[in-house]
């Protein structure tokens, strides 16, 4: 998830100043292996981490707290009491947005655009604020492997400890200095500049700088989740864990894919969601889900079932769903057998994970938020397969060419 078109699915992007690609890519996940889990890494890498609050599990007495990503912006935050509404008042203990990966200036999160967030954290002391946060700007642009591993490089030496320390006393001027902060989310695929795939131990090094760096303003009270997708993608995620001392949670992005997986599959798949869940526990970390939904399955409510039961079972600390199609429940209207199983599974939930009470005069979401305009080119499941997914034009490059 975040900013721009996905390659790993059409999800929702941040509209950012200067030319846009007129044609974007947007990708399935790449075969699975059946490679061996890798043993844990011994040791992290890096410099002495100031030590961390403790990551706890679920407050006593509560089900895990749950929320969903519904927009970017302070639209967000005010569809949250919507969606509650339509959940016959559950309550979303968790808000979820994303820092726009285009560059430095924003990856340093601009006050403006964390205010409404942060206001809606302190409303309640039992509310947690998750934060994905890129880890180098022109972070979806296609920036080659080559120049990845350079980068990498830089930041493991520090070049960018600047931009994180601006981050970081942000958030506690805020009065969020609690916040959850999943830097370089999904690094194991393809997708973005912030990927490890390109020098592994470089990408650990620098998880370790940004961490170093964010834990030494004073007032912090951060939490840092290492969030890989589902699955092998381009590289096993257990080769990019930066070390024990410098994550607090243990996360991954799970969506209902490739076409034809089954759910018990999506648990049993080599470094899937028993071994995420396995890697956790041997490292003493709870478990979340920054992302999760429906996608090449369509509207697959045995999908939304299982999952809603494997999380109650799992205990994560969090999970947001991703609203917005073909991901959603609430804002996408092509899913309406899974959004009613979300829907009865968790209406009226707020302190204990009892069976849910219906709801009477649901509210519906008006001016859902959609993915970027473009229009997909349908070229058949084989060709898309080796291509990587679909090729997607855009209607709306010309303003990004304007602005710039």
């Amino acid at each position: 998830m975040g900013p721009g078109l996905r390659r790993r699915g059409a999800r929702l992007s941040f509209l950012v100043a200067g030319a846009m690609s007129a044609v974007t890519l947007t990708a399935a996940s790449p075969a699975r292996t059946t490679d061996a889990l890798p043993p844990p890494p011994v040791s992290s890498v890096g410099p002495v981490i100031p030590a961390a609050p403790p990551a706890p599990g679920p407050p006593t007495g509560k089900a895990p707290a749950f929320g969903a990503y519904l927009d970017y912006g302070p639209r967000g935050v005010e569809r949250m009491g919507e969606l509650s509404e339509w959940l016959g008042g559950a309550e979303l203990r968790v808000g979820h947005t994303y820092l726009p990966g285009d560059r430095w200036s924003n990856i340093e999160g601009a006050p403006r655009f964390l205010e409404a967030w942060a206001a809606w954290r302190k409303e309640k002391d039992d509310r947690l604020f998750v934060l994905n946060v890129p880890m180098l700007e022109r972070n979806e642009e296609g920036v080659s492997d080559r120049e990845v591993a350079g980068l990498l490089r830089q930041g493991a030496a520090g070049r960018f400890d600047r931009h994180f320390r601006v981050l970081a006393e942000r958030l506690v001027d805020l009065g969020v200095p609690d916040t959850v902060i999943v830097p370089g989310w999904e690094m194991n695929g393809t997708t973005y500049t912030h990927r490890c795939g390109p020098d592994p131990e470089s990408w650990k090094k620098y998880w370790n700088r940004i961490v170093t760096t964010m834990r030494s303003v004073a007032g912090q009270e951060f939490r840092f989740d290492f969030t890989p997708s589902r699955g092998r993608d381009a590289v096993p995620w257990t080769r990019c864990y930066p070390g024990d001392d410098v994550v607090d949670i243990i996360g991954m992005d799970s969506y209902d894919q490739p076409r034809g997986m089954s759910f018990d599959e999506q648990v049993a798949e080599p470094y899937g969601l028993q071994d995420h869940v396995d890697f956790a526990a041997a490292h003493k970390k709870p478990i979340s889900y920054p992302e999760w939904g429906l996608f090449r399955n369509g509207d697959n409510e045995e999908y939304m079932r299982r999952m809603l039961q494997w999380m109650d079972e799992k205990k994560p600390l969090y999970n947001t769903v991703t609203d917005y199609c073909p991901h959603g429940v609430w804002q996408c209207k092509e899913n309406p057998g899974a959004s009613a199983v979300y829907r009865d599974l968790l209406s009226g939930r707020d302190s204990t994970p009892t069976v849910p009470t219906v709801p009477t005069e649901p509210t519906e979401p008006t001016d859902p938020v959609r993915p970027p305009e473009c229009s997909p080119l349908d070229l058949g499941d084989w060709v898309e397969y080796w291509l990587g997914g679909k090729l997607c034009v855009r209607l709306d490059w010309w303003q990004g060419a304007r602005r710039g």
